[in-house]
C-alpha cells in the first residue's frame, strides 16, 4: 500500500488539487460579482475581462473591511483602473463579511436589490466549488456560472511544490470539510 501511494502520489495530490476547482465557461449574465480574499488583483481583473468581452454590463466589487482599516474593494477598482479598466465597469460594494457564507448572505442581497438574475461569480480557482455551492444553496432563484481567476499560489497539477500552494490547498480543504459537516 505503501509503495502504491508513492508511487501514485503526483496523481493522488493532483486530484485532491483539482477537487477544489469547479468553474465553468462564461456566460452571459446581468452583473459579475467578484468576491473579496484576493491578494493578487487576479479576480478583479479577470471580472474586468469579462466586462470588456461583453459578458455582462458591470462588476459587483464584494470590499470586506479589515486590511489596514480599508475595504478590499477600495484597493481593487483602483488596482484595475491601473490596469487600463474604466472605472464605469465597477460597483464597490464594502461589507462586513468574515467567510464565504456571510459574504454570500449580503451580497445576495445586493444583488437582488439591484435585479439581477444571472450572475458570474468570480474567484479564485481553489475556491471555485464552494463557492458556487454556498451561493447556489443560499439563492436558489438565482443562477450563477462560477468562473474561475487564476491563483498565483495555487495550481491543482502540482500545488504541493511549493509553501504558499500547500497552504492554500490545506486551508481550503479544511474549509470545504467544515462545510460539508455543517461547521
Amino acid at each position: 500500500m505503501i509503495v502504491f501511494a508513492v508511487v501514485l502520489h503526483s496523481a493522488i495530490f493532483a486530484g485532491l488539487g483539482g477537487y477544489l476547482v469547479q468553474s465553468e465557461p462564461p456566460q452571459k449574465a446581468d452583473i459579475i460579482l467578484v468576491l473579496g480574499g484576493d491578494w493578487s488583483g487576479n479576480r478583479i481583473l479577470r471580472a474586468a475581462d469579462l466586462v470588456r468581452e461583453g459578458y455582462a454590463p458591470k462588476v459587483l466589487v464584494s470590499g470586506p473591511a479589515g486590511i489596514y482599516g480599508r475595504y478590499e474593494s477600495d484597493l481593487e477598482i483602483p488596482f484595475a483602473i491601473q490596469h487600463g479598466y474604466p472605472q464605469a465597469y465597477f460597483e464597490a460594494f464594502e461589507n462586513h463579511s468574515h467567510s464565504t457564507m456571510d459574504e454570500a448572505s449580503m451580497t445576495i442581497s445586493r444583488l437582488r436589490q439591484m435585479g439581477a438574475k444571472n450572475v458570474l461569480l468570480v474567484t479564485s480557482n481553489f475556491h471555485t466549488r464552494r463557492a458556487g455551492k454556498i451561493y447556489r444553496h443560499q439563492a436558489p432563484d438565482l443562477t450563477f456560472d462560477v468562473v474561475s481567476a487564476p491563483d498565483p499560489d495555487f495550481s491543482p497539477s502540482n500545488w504541493w511544490h511549493e509553501r504558499e500552494g500547500r497552504k492554500t490547498f490545506l486551508i481550503e480543504w479544511m474549509k470545504t470539510v467544515a462545510e460539508w459537516v455543517g461547521l
